[in-house]
């Protein structure tokens, strides 16, 4: 699926949200980690944050999780127009500190979680528009509660990013090949 630059960034920005609470780990514990996940996602407005925008966020990543765990895609849209519609989306073409142009939703003088809520919104309601919820998947290793969108091709992707998920059970099928080649037997075949 290709998706334009704005919303593939929208998209990162509301799976790395939604996983900053996930698999037991805190990752937005305070302001100054805030305004990294801000930094780190080029988001573009005020970095003067209070207690209130962090909670807020804390919030709104409860509220994105609920896209991906839609019974239905009626639920999904659900979720995603209240976000867009609460955060006062106004479209705004712009093309500032040497970005192509893009699309805001918001102004940059927006609370932070409604300049989040905004971008993540319109991030996924564009997948939502074009696939259905079905490039919205959550990892399928066993102990991951991680999010991701799937872009790929073929929709064939299974793991996030978070936690090296795919490549630990690879490795650990690979173990266990090894074991069973190692001992065709099995332990039971030496007692015999």
């Amino acid at each position: 699926m290709h998706v334009a630059h704005d919303s593939a960034r929208s998209l990162s920005l509301a799976v790395d949200l939604v996983n900053s609470r996930a698999n037991g780990a805190e990752l937005l514990p305070d302001l100054t980690a805030l305004r990294a996940l801000l930094d780190e996602h080029d988001v573009s407005g005020s970095r003067a944050l209070s207690a209130e925008d962090l909670e807020e966020v804390h919030a709104l990543r409860l509220r994105l999780r609920a896209v991906w765990t839609a019974r239905d895609m009626r639920t999904a849209a659900a979720v995603v127009n209240g976000l867009v519609a609460e955060a006062g989306a106004l479209p705004q073409l712009t093309d500032h500190d040497g970005h192509d142009w893009h699309l805001h939703w918001t102004a940059p003088s927006a609370r932070v979680g409604s300049r989040l809520a905004a971008d993540a919104g319109m991030g996924l309601a564009e997948v939502l528009r074009e696939d259905g919820a079905a490039r919205l998947r959550a990892c399928e290793a066993p102990d991951c509660e991680a999010v991701f969108v799937d872009l790929s091709r073929n929709r064939s992707r299974r793991y996030c990013d978070t936690g090296n998920c795919g490549n630990r059970l690879h490795v650990a099928a690979y173990r266990a090949r090894l074991r069973t080649v190692d001992d065709p037997g099995g332990a039971e075949a030496t007692r015999g």
